[in-house]
């Protein structure tokens, strides 16, 4: 078969990874990919999208605990690669949603005063407070829109579930 010379370049980027990015992050994301598909190209971005409040935290702190044990498996990896003594049973999960900031926030919560030694160093842990481990953020198709085009992309084309959960969206750079 003989070779073709490439057309266009289309970037994909699936699943809703870029929740995981704050704003300006986010931005300079597709603004590097932009660049990296050139000016005829395209990108192909999965979203996760604003839902009812109490559909997120049931997501994110789920009845089987599965969401607790992958966000309290961050203690247990520190405690293999940075030497530290955290007791994982000491530790709580817990998922909030951030109304303000559009995101869903993990936290693992000190169940009692504690001390960890992480590397050497010793740091103190009054009862109740928390680590933020990770933050989600979700869109709305404007919200989405107007990040894409700080970095100077457009939305083409939109694909959504029927319950408008999660989305796929075609983009391309904006004209200069």
């Amino acid at each position: 078969m003989p070779r073709r010379e490439t057309a266009r370049t289309a970037l994909y980027f699936p699943g809703s990874t870029l929740g995981n990015f704050g704003s300006t992050e986010a931005v300079a994301l597709l603004n590097h990919m932009r660049l990296l598909a050139g000016a005829d190209g395209a990108l192909l971005i999965g979203i996760d999208m604003q839902k009812d409040v109490a559909v997120l935290e049931r997501a994110y702190d789920d009845a089987a605990g599965v969401t607790a044990e992958f966000n309290l498996n961050i203690l247990a990896r520190i405690d293999r690669e940075l030497d530290a003594d955290f007791d994982l049973s000491r530790f709580r999960h817990r998922a909030v949603y951030d109304a303000a900031e559009g995101c869903i926030e993990m936290h693992l919560v000190s169940a009692t005063a504690q001390t960890v030694q992480v590397a050497g160093e010793r740091f103190t842990f009054r009862a109740g407070e928390h680590i933020l481990s990770e933050r989600s953020y979700k869109y709305t198709p404007e919200g989405f829109a107007a990040l894409a085009s700080r970095a100077g992309l457009r939305i083409e084309q939109q694909w959504s579930d029927d319950r408008r959960y999660f989305c796929v969206a075609y983009l391309t750079p904006t004209e200069s």
